[in-house]
Protein backbone atom coordinates (compact mmCIF):
# COMPACT_ATOMS: atom_id res chain seq x y z
CA UNK A 1 0.00 0.00 0.00
CA UNK A 2 1.43 3.39 -1.00
CA UNK A 3 1.74 6.37 1.32
CA UNK A 4 -0.87 8.20 -0.73
CA UNK A 5 -3.46 5.49 -0.12
CA UNK A 6 -2.59 5.31 3.58
CA UNK A 7 -3.10 9.03 3.98
CA UNK A 8 -6.35 9.01 2.04
CA UNK A 9 -4.94 11.03 -0.86
CA UNK A 10 -5.72 9.99 -4.42
CA UNK A 11 -3.04 10.08 -7.07
CA UNK A 12 -5.21 9.75 -10.15
CA UNK A 13 -2.40 9.64 -12.75
CA UNK A 14 -0.78 6.66 -10.99
CA UNK A 15 -4.14 4.96 -10.73
CA UNK A 16 -4.63 5.43 -14.46
CA UNK A 17 -1.36 3.66 -15.22
CA UNK A 18 -1.48 0.96 -12.54
CA UNK A 19 -4.13 -1.24 -14.22
CA UNK A 20 -1.88 -1.31 -17.29
CA UNK A 21 1.07 -2.72 -15.36
CA UNK A 22 -0.11 -6.34 -15.59
CA UNK A 23 -0.84 -5.95 -19.30
CA UNK A 24 2.51 -4.34 -20.06
CA UNK A 25 4.77 -6.28 -17.69
CA UNK A 26 4.93 -9.43 -19.81
CA UNK A 27 4.86 -10.54 -23.41
CA UNK A 28 1.72 -12.02 -24.89
CA UNK A 29 1.09 -14.29 -27.90
CA UNK A 30 0.28 -11.30 -30.14
CA UNK A 31 2.80 -8.69 -29.00
CA UNK A 32 5.08 -7.07 -31.56
CA UNK A 33 8.69 -8.23 -31.63
CA UNK A 34 9.93 -4.78 -30.59
CA UNK A 35 7.75 -4.79 -27.46
CA UNK A 36 9.82 -4.55 -24.26
CA UNK A 37 7.79 -5.42 -21.14
CA UNK A 38 7.93 -3.05 -18.20
CA UNK A 39 6.25 -0.15 -16.49
CA UNK A 40 8.32 2.23 -18.62
CA UNK A 41 6.03 1.40 -21.55
CA UNK A 42 3.04 2.72 -19.61
CA UNK A 43 4.91 5.88 -18.66
CA UNK A 44 5.72 6.47 -22.34
CA UNK A 45 2.02 7.11 -22.83
CA UNK A 46 2.43 10.31 -20.85
CA UNK A 47 4.78 11.63 -23.53
CA UNK A 48 2.60 10.75 -26.50
CA UNK A 49 0.65 13.62 -28.04
CA UNK A 50 -2.72 12.52 -29.43
CA UNK A 51 -5.23 14.49 -31.50
CA UNK A 52 -8.95 13.74 -31.26
CA UNK A 53 -11.06 15.18 -34.07
CA UNK A 54 -14.66 15.64 -33.00
CA UNK A 55 -16.13 16.14 -29.52
CA UNK A 56 -19.62 14.81 -30.16
CA UNK A 57 -21.08 11.43 -29.25
CA UNK A 58 -17.97 9.47 -30.25
CA UNK A 59 -15.54 12.20 -29.25
CA UNK A 60 -16.80 12.42 -25.66
CA UNK A 61 -16.34 8.67 -25.23
CA UNK A 62 -12.90 8.75 -26.86
CA UNK A 63 -11.66 11.62 -24.68
CA UNK A 64 -12.85 9.88 -21.53
CA UNK A 65 -11.26 6.57 -22.53
CA UNK A 66 -7.92 8.10 -23.47
CA UNK A 67 -7.72 10.12 -20.26
CA UNK A 68 -8.40 7.02 -18.16
CA UNK A 69 -5.95 4.85 -20.15
CA UNK A 70 -2.79 6.75 -19.28
CA UNK A 71 -2.65 9.26 -22.15
CA UNK A 72 -1.82 12.67 -20.71
CA UNK A 73 -1.30 15.06 -23.65
CA UNK A 74 -4.54 15.14 -25.63
CA UNK A 75 -5.75 17.75 -28.10
CA UNK A 76 -9.29 18.01 -29.45
CA UNK A 77 -10.79 19.89 -32.40
CA UNK A 78 -14.50 20.54 -32.99
CA UNK A 79 -16.29 23.36 -34.78
CA UNK A 80 -19.71 22.65 -33.25
CA UNK A 81 -21.52 24.15 -30.27
CA UNK A 82 -23.61 22.28 -27.72
CA UNK A 83 -27.30 21.82 -28.41
CA UNK A 84 -30.05 20.54 -26.13
CA UNK A 85 -30.43 17.43 -28.30
CA UNK A 86 -26.79 16.48 -27.56
CA UNK A 87 -27.23 16.02 -23.83
CA UNK A 88 -28.77 12.53 -23.91
CA UNK A 89 -25.55 10.93 -25.14
CA UNK A 90 -22.71 13.51 -25.03
CA UNK A 91 -22.15 13.09 -21.31
CA UNK A 92 -19.37 15.66 -20.87
CA UNK A 93 -21.92 18.44 -21.33
CA UNK A 94 -24.64 19.89 -19.09
CA UNK A 95 -27.69 22.06 -19.75
CA UNK A 96 -25.78 25.15 -18.66
CA UNK A 97 -23.26 24.46 -21.46
CA UNK A 98 -25.78 24.91 -24.28
CA UNK A 99 -24.42 27.29 -26.90
CA UNK A 100 -20.80 26.82 -25.84
CA UNK A 101 -17.98 25.18 -27.79
CA UNK A 102 -17.99 21.38 -27.57
CA UNK A 103 -14.20 21.19 -27.72
CA UNK A 104 -13.65 23.75 -24.96
CA UNK A 105 -16.30 22.38 -22.59
CA UNK A 106 -15.17 18.78 -23.12
CA UNK A 107 -11.56 19.71 -22.42
CA UNK A 108 -12.48 21.60 -19.25
CA UNK A 109 -14.57 18.68 -18.00
CA UNK A 110 -11.83 16.08 -18.49
CA UNK A 111 -9.10 18.36 -17.13
CA UNK A 112 -11.15 18.92 -13.98
CA UNK A 113 -12.07 15.28 -13.40
CA UNK A 114 -8.83 13.47 -14.31
CA UNK A 115 -5.79 14.84 -12.52
CA UNK A 116 -2.56 15.00 -14.49
CA UNK A 117 -4.28 14.95 -17.89
CA UNK A 118 -4.09 18.01 -20.10
CA UNK A 119 -6.68 18.29 -22.88
CA UNK A 120 -6.05 21.24 -25.21
CA UNK A 121 -9.10 22.34 -27.21
CA UNK A 122 -9.50 24.11 -30.51
CA UNK A 123 -12.89 25.56 -31.44
CA UNK A 124 -12.87 25.59 -35.23
CA UNK A 125 -12.41 23.56 -38.39
CA UNK A 126 -9.66 21.04 -39.03
CA UNK A 127 -8.96 22.94 -42.25
CA UNK A 128 -7.92 25.96 -40.16
CA UNK A 129 -4.70 24.20 -39.17
CA UNK A 130 -1.64 23.71 -41.35
CA UNK A 131 0.63 20.71 -41.78
CA UNK A 132 3.00 21.93 -39.04
CA UNK A 133 0.14 21.64 -36.56
CA UNK A 134 -0.65 18.03 -37.49
CA UNK A 135 3.04 17.10 -37.58
CA UNK A 136 3.32 17.50 -33.78
CA UNK A 137 1.06 14.50 -33.04
CA UNK A 138 2.01 10.85 -32.88
CA UNK A 139 -1.55 9.61 -33.33
CA UNK A 140 -4.84 10.97 -34.72
CA UNK A 141 -8.27 9.60 -33.77
CA UNK A 142 -11.42 10.65 -35.62
CA UNK A 143 -14.89 10.69 -34.12
CA UNK A 144 -16.51 12.54 -37.01
CA UNK A 145 -20.05 12.58 -38.37
CA UNK A 146 -19.36 13.48 -42.00
CA UNK A 147 -17.44 12.07 -44.95
CA UNK A 148 -15.94 15.32 -46.21
CA UNK A 149 -13.88 15.95 -43.05
CA UNK A 150 -12.65 12.35 -43.05
CA UNK A 151 -11.51 12.67 -46.64
CA UNK A 152 -9.69 15.92 -45.84
CA UNK A 153 -7.75 14.67 -42.82
CA UNK A 154 -6.97 11.38 -44.58
CA UNK A 155 -5.53 13.23 -47.61
CA UNK A 156 -3.60 15.59 -45.33
CA UNK A 157 -1.94 12.81 -43.32
CA UNK A 158 -1.03 10.90 -46.49
CA UNK A 159 0.50 14.03 -48.04
CA UNK A 160 2.66 14.57 -44.94
CA UNK A 161 4.52 11.26 -45.22
CA UNK A 162 8.20 11.52 -46.11
CA UNK A 163 9.72 8.10 -46.77
CA UNK A 164 13.06 9.30 -45.40
CA UNK A 165 11.56 10.51 -42.12
CA UNK A 166 9.54 7.95 -40.11
CA UNK A 167 8.31 10.69 -37.76
CA UNK A 168 6.12 12.08 -40.54
CA UNK A 169 3.95 8.96 -40.55
CA UNK A 170 0.93 9.55 -38.30
CA UNK A 171 -1.42 6.57 -37.76
CA UNK A 172 -5.08 7.46 -38.15
CA UNK A 173 -7.81 5.65 -36.20
CA UNK A 174 -11.28 6.32 -37.55
CA UNK A 175 -14.56 5.51 -35.86
CA UNK A 176 -18.07 5.96 -37.16
CA UNK A 177 -21.59 5.03 -36.09
CA UNK A 178 -24.97 4.86 -37.77
CA UNK A 179 -27.76 3.93 -35.42
CA UNK A 180 -27.05 0.45 -34.05
CA UNK A 181 -24.20 -0.13 -36.49
CA UNK A 182 -20.66 1.17 -36.50
CA UNK A 183 -17.08 0.60 -37.55
CA UNK A 184 -13.54 1.36 -36.49
CA UNK A 185 -10.43 1.15 -38.59
CA UNK A 186 -6.71 1.69 -38.44
CA UNK A 187 -5.07 3.57 -41.32
CA UNK A 188 -1.29 3.65 -41.64
CA UNK A 189 -0.82 6.34 -44.31
CA UNK A 190 0.88 5.10 -47.52
CA UNK A 191 1.12 1.57 -46.05
CA UNK A 192 -2.42 0.33 -45.47
CA UNK A 193 -5.54 1.28 -47.39
CA UNK A 194 -6.60 4.85 -46.72
CA UNK A 195 -10.09 6.25 -46.24
CA UNK A 196 -10.32 7.21 -49.90
CA UNK A 197 -9.59 3.61 -50.93
CA UNK A 198 -12.80 2.46 -49.26
CA UNK A 199 -15.27 5.07 -50.52
CA UNK A 200 -17.12 2.35 -52.39
CA UNK A 201 -18.09 0.85 -49.01
CA UNK A 202 -20.37 3.84 -48.54
CA UNK A 203 -23.79 3.83 -50.11
CA UNK A 204 -24.38 6.12 -53.08
CA UNK A 205 -25.24 9.64 -52.08
CA UNK A 206 -28.81 10.70 -52.77
CA UNK A 207 -28.73 13.25 -55.58
CA UNK A 208 -31.48 14.97 -57.51
CA UNK A 209 -31.30 16.15 -61.13
CA UNK A 210 -30.82 19.89 -61.34
CA UNK A 211 -33.69 20.21 -63.81
CA UNK A 212 -36.04 18.47 -61.34
CA UNK A 213 -35.26 20.65 -58.36
CA UNK A 214 -35.37 23.80 -60.54
CA UNK A 215 -38.53 23.11 -62.54
CA UNK A 216 -40.65 20.22 -61.27
CA UNK A 217 -40.08 19.53 -57.54
CA UNK A 218 -42.21 16.69 -56.17
CA UNK A 219 -40.68 15.91 -52.77
CA UNK A 220 -39.80 18.05 -49.72
CA UNK A 221 -36.17 17.06 -50.31
CA UNK A 222 -36.34 18.73 -53.75
CA UNK A 223 -37.35 21.99 -52.07
CA UNK A 224 -34.45 21.85 -49.61
CA UNK A 225 -32.01 21.10 -52.43
CA UNK A 226 -33.45 24.01 -54.41
CA UNK A 227 -32.81 26.33 -51.47
CA UNK A 228 -29.25 25.08 -50.88
CA UNK A 229 -28.13 24.57 -54.50
CA UNK A 230 -29.83 27.42 -56.38
CA UNK A 231 -31.20 30.10 -54.05
CA UNK A 232 -28.28 30.16 -51.61
CA UNK A 233 -25.75 31.00 -54.32
CA UNK A 234 -28.02 33.77 -55.61
CA UNK A 235 -28.43 35.32 -52.17
CA UNK A 236 -24.89 34.72 -50.88
CA UNK A 237 -22.53 34.37 -53.88
CA UNK A 238 -19.21 32.82 -53.00
CA UNK A 239 -20.22 31.94 -49.43
CA UNK A 240 -20.30 28.25 -48.43
CA UNK A 241 -23.16 26.87 -46.38
CA UNK A 242 -22.16 26.09 -42.80
CA UNK A 243 -24.36 23.24 -41.61
CA UNK A 244 -23.49 24.08 -38.02
CA UNK A 245 -24.68 27.68 -38.29
CA UNK A 246 -28.33 27.98 -37.09
CA UNK A 247 -28.78 31.18 -39.13
CA UNK A 248 -27.81 29.34 -42.33
CA UNK A 249 -30.12 26.42 -41.62
CA UNK A 250 -33.01 28.75 -40.70
CA UNK A 251 -32.59 30.69 -43.95
CA UNK A 252 -32.59 27.48 -45.99
CA UNK A 253 -35.62 26.17 -44.08
CA UNK A 254 -37.68 29.31 -44.72
CA UNK A 255 -36.66 29.37 -48.39
CA UNK A 256 -37.50 25.68 -48.83
CA UNK A 257 -40.83 26.16 -47.06
CA UNK A 258 -41.84 28.93 -49.46
CA UNK A 259 -40.82 26.75 -52.40
CA UNK A 260 -42.87 23.86 -51.04
CA UNK A 261 -45.94 26.08 -50.59
CA UNK A 262 -45.62 27.24 -54.20
CA UNK A 263 -45.92 23.64 -55.44
CA UNK A 264 -48.30 22.39 -52.70
CA UNK A 265 -45.65 20.10 -51.20
CA UNK A 266 -45.79 19.18 -47.52
CA UNK A 267 -43.14 17.80 -45.18
CA UNK A 268 -40.47 20.53 -45.18
CA UNK A 269 -39.25 20.86 -41.59
CA UNK A 270 -36.25 22.39 -39.86
CA UNK A 271 -35.01 18.90 -38.92
CA UNK A 272 -35.31 17.69 -42.54
CA UNK A 273 -33.43 20.75 -43.77
CA UNK A 274 -30.64 20.27 -41.25
CA UNK A 275 -30.49 16.54 -41.97
CA UNK A 276 -30.07 17.05 -45.73
CA UNK A 277 -27.50 19.83 -45.40
CA UNK A 278 -25.40 18.09 -42.73
CA UNK A 279 -26.08 14.50 -43.83
CA UNK A 280 -27.10 13.78 -40.23
CA UNK A 281 -26.91 10.15 -39.12
CA UNK A 282 -28.92 8.90 -36.12
CA UNK A 283 -26.83 8.30 -33.00
CA UNK A 284 -27.20 5.67 -30.26
CA UNK A 285 -25.21 6.10 -27.05
CA UNK A 286 -24.36 2.41 -26.62
CA UNK A 287 -23.04 2.18 -30.18
CA UNK A 288 -20.86 5.23 -29.61
CA UNK A 289 -19.46 3.62 -26.46
CA UNK A 290 -18.59 0.37 -28.23
CA UNK A 291 -16.93 2.01 -31.22
CA UNK A 292 -15.04 4.51 -29.05
CA UNK A 293 -13.77 1.63 -26.91
CA UNK A 294 -12.51 -0.12 -30.03
CA UNK A 295 -10.77 3.05 -31.25
CA UNK A 296 -9.05 3.63 -27.92
CA UNK A 297 -8.08 -0.03 -27.67
CA UNK A 298 -6.29 0.34 -31.01
CA UNK A 299 -4.66 3.57 -29.80
CA UNK A 300 -3.27 1.74 -26.77
CA UNK A 301 -1.92 -1.06 -28.98
CA UNK A 302 -0.19 1.37 -31.32
CA UNK A 303 1.22 3.43 -28.45
CA UNK A 304 2.66 0.47 -26.52
CA UNK A 305 3.17 -2.30 -29.13
CA UNK A 306 1.69 -4.61 -26.47
CA UNK A 307 -0.55 -6.20 -29.07
CA UNK A 308 -0.95 -6.17 -32.81
CA UNK A 309 -3.31 -3.49 -33.97
CA UNK A 310 -6.32 -4.03 -36.18
CA UNK A 311 -5.61 -4.96 -39.78
CA UNK A 312 -7.49 -2.93 -40.69
CA UNK A 313 -11.34 -2.77 -40.53
CA UNK A 314 -13.84 -3.76 -37.86
CA UNK A 315 -17.60 -3.75 -38.39
CA UNK A 316 -20.13 -3.78 -35.56
CA UNK A 317 -23.75 -4.80 -36.11
CA UNK A 318 -25.74 -4.04 -32.99
CA UNK A 319 -29.04 -4.72 -34.72
CA UNK A 320 -27.96 -8.36 -35.09
CA UNK A 321 -27.13 -8.79 -31.40
CA UNK A 322 -23.57 -7.87 -30.35
CA UNK A 323 -21.89 -9.00 -33.54
CA UNK A 324 -18.53 -7.89 -34.94
CA UNK A 325 -16.23 -9.04 -37.68
CA UNK A 326 -12.90 -7.81 -39.00
CA UNK A 327 -11.25 -7.89 -42.39
CA UNK A 328 -8.38 -6.33 -44.29
CA UNK A 329 -9.34 -3.74 -46.87
CA UNK A 330 -6.58 -3.61 -49.49
CA UNK A 331 -5.11 -0.48 -50.99
CA UNK A 332 -6.36 0.54 -54.39
CA UNK A 333 -3.58 1.13 -56.94
CA UNK A 334 -5.67 3.90 -58.51
CA UNK A 335 -6.69 5.56 -55.23
CA UNK A 336 -6.88 9.31 -55.72
CA UNK A 337 -4.98 9.91 -52.45
CA UNK A 338 -2.46 7.13 -51.88
CA UNK A 339 -2.28 5.74 -55.42
CA UNK A 340 -2.68 6.93 -59.00
CA UNK A 341 -4.92 10.00 -59.12
CA UNK A 342 -6.25 9.22 -62.63
CA UNK A 343 -9.75 7.74 -62.84
CA UNK A 344 -11.26 6.02 -65.88
CA UNK A 345 -14.92 6.24 -66.84
CA UNK A 346 -16.72 4.88 -69.90
CA UNK A 347 -19.74 7.05 -70.67
CA UNK A 348 -22.15 7.07 -73.63
CA UNK A 349 -21.45 10.12 -75.76
CA UNK A 350 -25.19 10.75 -75.88
CA UNK A 351 -25.25 11.55 -72.15
CA UNK A 352 -25.63 15.20 -71.32
CA UNK A 353 -23.12 17.01 -69.14
CA UNK A 354 -25.78 17.24 -66.44
CA UNK A 355 -26.22 13.45 -66.50
CA UNK A 356 -22.43 13.04 -66.37
CA UNK A 357 -22.33 15.24 -63.25
CA UNK A 358 -24.97 12.98 -61.65
CA UNK A 359 -22.76 9.97 -62.49
CA UNK A 360 -19.82 11.65 -60.75
CA UNK A 361 -21.94 12.02 -57.62
CA UNK A 362 -22.84 8.34 -57.68
CA UNK A 363 -19.32 7.13 -58.56
CA UNK A 364 -17.99 5.17 -55.55
CA UNK A 365 -14.46 6.62 -55.87
CA UNK A 366 -15.42 10.24 -56.50
CA UNK A 367 -18.75 11.15 -54.84
CA UNK A 368 -18.68 14.77 -55.96
CA UNK A 369 -21.78 16.65 -54.77
CA UNK A 370 -21.45 19.98 -56.56
CA UNK A 371 -18.48 19.66 -58.91
CA UNK A 372 -16.92 22.13 -61.29
CA UNK A 373 -15.51 20.56 -64.44
CA UNK A 374 -12.87 21.57 -66.93
CA UNK A 375 -11.63 19.56 -69.90
CA UNK A 376 -8.18 19.89 -71.46
CA UNK A 377 -9.56 22.49 -73.89
CA UNK A 378 -12.44 24.34 -72.20
CA UNK A 379 -14.39 25.12 -69.06
CA UNK A 380 -17.35 22.71 -69.00
CA UNK A 381 -19.25 23.86 -65.92
CA UNK A 382 -18.40 25.92 -62.85
CA UNK A 383 -20.43 26.12 -59.64
CA UNK A 384 -18.79 29.39 -58.58
CA UNK A 385 -18.57 32.33 -59.01
CA UNK A 386 -22.13 33.12 -60.19
CA UNK A 387 -20.87 34.80 -63.38
CA UNK A 388 -19.02 31.65 -64.47
CA UNK A 389 -21.93 29.45 -63.42
CA UNK A 390 -24.24 31.47 -65.66
CA UNK A 391 -21.78 31.39 -68.57
CA UNK A 392 -21.28 27.60 -68.41
CA UNK A 393 -24.86 26.61 -67.51
CA UNK A 394 -25.75 26.20 -71.17
CA UNK A 395 -23.35 23.24 -71.37
CA UNK A 396 -25.44 21.19 -68.93
CA UNK A 397 -27.94 20.24 -71.64
CA UNK A 398 -25.28 19.46 -74.28
CA UNK A 399 -24.14 15.94 -75.17
CA UNK A 400 -20.71 14.87 -73.98
CA UNK A 401 -19.57 14.08 -77.53
CA UNK A 402 -20.25 17.75 -78.36
CA UNK A 403 -18.06 18.95 -75.51
CA UNK A 404 -15.10 16.58 -75.17
CA UNK A 405 -13.02 14.24 -77.30
CA UNK A 406 -12.86 10.49 -76.73
CA UNK A 407 -10.15 9.77 -74.12
CA UNK A 408 -9.95 13.39 -73.02
CA UNK A 409 -9.17 14.11 -69.37
CA UNK A 410 -11.64 16.09 -67.27
CA UNK A 411 -10.56 17.76 -64.01
CA UNK A 412 -13.26 17.54 -61.32
CA UNK A 413 -13.14 20.01 -58.42
CA UNK A 414 -15.60 20.09 -55.54
CA UNK A 415 -15.56 22.02 -52.27
CA UNK A 416 -16.28 18.70 -50.54
CA UNK A 417 -13.26 17.02 -52.15
CA UNK A 418 -9.88 17.54 -50.48
CA UNK A 419 -8.20 17.47 -53.92
CA UNK A 420 -9.09 17.68 -57.63
CA UNK A 421 -9.80 14.38 -59.38
CA UNK A 422 -8.76 13.77 -62.98
CA UNK A 423 -11.14 11.57 -64.97
CA UNK A 424 -10.19 10.08 -68.33
CA UNK A 425 -13.48 9.79 -70.20
CA UNK A 426 -13.95 7.07 -72.81
CA UNK A 427 -17.00 7.85 -74.95
CA UNK A 428 -19.03 4.86 -76.10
Amino acid sequence: MTDNVKSGQQDVPDRNIKPLELLLSRRGPFTFEEFTPGIEVAHNLTKMKVLVIGAGGLGCEILKNLALSGFRDIHVIDLDTIDLSNLNRQFLFRKTDIGKSKAIVAAEFVNKRVKGVKVTPYFGKIQDKDINYYMQFQLVICGLDNIEARRWINATLVSMVDENNPDTLKPLIDGGTEGLRGQSRVIIPTISSCFECSLDLLGPQVTFPICTIANTPRQPEHCVEYASVIEWDKAFPGQAIDGDNPEHISWLFETAKRRAAEFSITGVTYALTQGIVKHIIPAVASTNAIIAASCCNEALKIATSANQYLNNYMMYAGDSSVYTFTYEYHRKPDCAVCGNNLKHMTVPGSKTLEEFIEMLGAHPDIKANKPSLRSESMSLYFQQPPQLEEMTRKNLSKRLDELIQNGEQVTVSDRNLPFPVIVKVQLS
